[in-house]
């Protein structure tokens, strides 16, 4: 009988994309390489939990939801989190950043410090900039400052990120245009807290860590998975949650990770590449199985 693995999620590390296991096993995902992997037929997603813990009623969660927990695990979750703006008592220093995923789409946000760069790798962007350093306070109200004088979010949908990766600028300095025009226009603002230090725009570019600049656009993305469902395929970029595979003679398919949390999964056989899991194509509506 095939081992059972679930995974809990996606990190970044240094060397690239790290999927972690129950129990703590990782696995690197190298570009180049093969991904496949099964839902055993009759499988359910399970409640990742909270926190570090299972769920305690053991809830069956939706097969398209990308938080893939239940309705208290959630808020349990969120709770805990910086982004959720209820710790206030945290001493570590914070980075605000500018993020960009693609044209138009730009966002402001807060890191740790200690973090380096690992939430812009985990978010995708494409490239991105410091705008500033101090206290947690401080970083969240230079945040709001940003998000109402120059009118960017603070979020960009996944959807939305994976769209505007199909037309990318081709150079470095494209890309960065529009990050140092924000840049600029930020640093010049009135309002920014004392305790708040300033930093040089310094735009930081993730295309060739990505691999995005060396594979053809993708032509969809799996919306979830299901029971019976397979997926097959070489590894040809990764960015944030998303793996980019190519799954044979219809081109590349982007994997949410996120999509994996909570399923008892198996490997997938041998044979060949290809996916069995619902795609939606860009551009088009849900079209079930392919």
């Amino acid at each position: 009988m095939a081992r059972v693995w679930k995974c809990t999620g996606l990190r970044w590390s240094p060397g690239g994309p790290v999927l972690v296991w129950d129990g703590g096993r990782r696995s690197a995902p190298a570009r180049g390489k093969r991904v496949a992997f099964a839902v055993p037929e009759g499988g359910v997603r399970a409640c990742a939990g909270a926190r570090g813990n299972d769920c305690p009623v053991r809830a069956v969660v939706p097969g398209r939801s990308t938080g893939g927990r239940c309705e208290e695990c959630a808020r349990l979750e969120r709770a805990h989190s910086v982004a959720a703006d209820t710790v206030a008592g945290d001493p570590r220093p914070y980075r605000v950043y500018l993020a960009w995923f693609g044209p138009g789409r730009v966002k402001v946000g807060i890191t740790a410090v200690e973090r380096g760069p690992a939430r812009l790798l985990e978010q995708g962007a494409v490239c991105f900039t410091w705008l500033g350093t101090g206290p947690l306070m401080a970083a969240r109200r230079t945040e709001e400052l940003l998000r109402a004088a120059l009118r960017v979010p603070d979020r960009v949908p996944y959807t939305e990120k994976r769209a505007v990766r199909l037309a990318l600028p081709g150079t470095e300095a494209e890309r960065a245009a529009e990050v140092r025009e924000l840049h600029a226009r930020a640093v010049a603002l009135d309002g920014w807290p004392e305790s708040l230090r300033p930093e040089p725009c310094r735009v930081v570019d993730h295309v060739g860590v990505f691999g995005l600049g060396e594979v053809p656009g993708a032509f969809g993305e799996v919306l979830e998975l299901v029971p019976g469902g397979s997926v097959g395929g070489e590894l040809v970029a990764a960015a944030g949650p998303d793996l980019h595979l190519a799954v044979g003679g219809r081109g590349v398919v982007v994997l949410d990770t996120r999509l994996m949390t909570g399923w008892e999964l198996v490997p997938a056989g041998p044979e060949g590449v290809g996916c069995a899991f619902p795609v939606r194509e860009f551009g088009r509506e849900p079209d079930g199985l392919f």
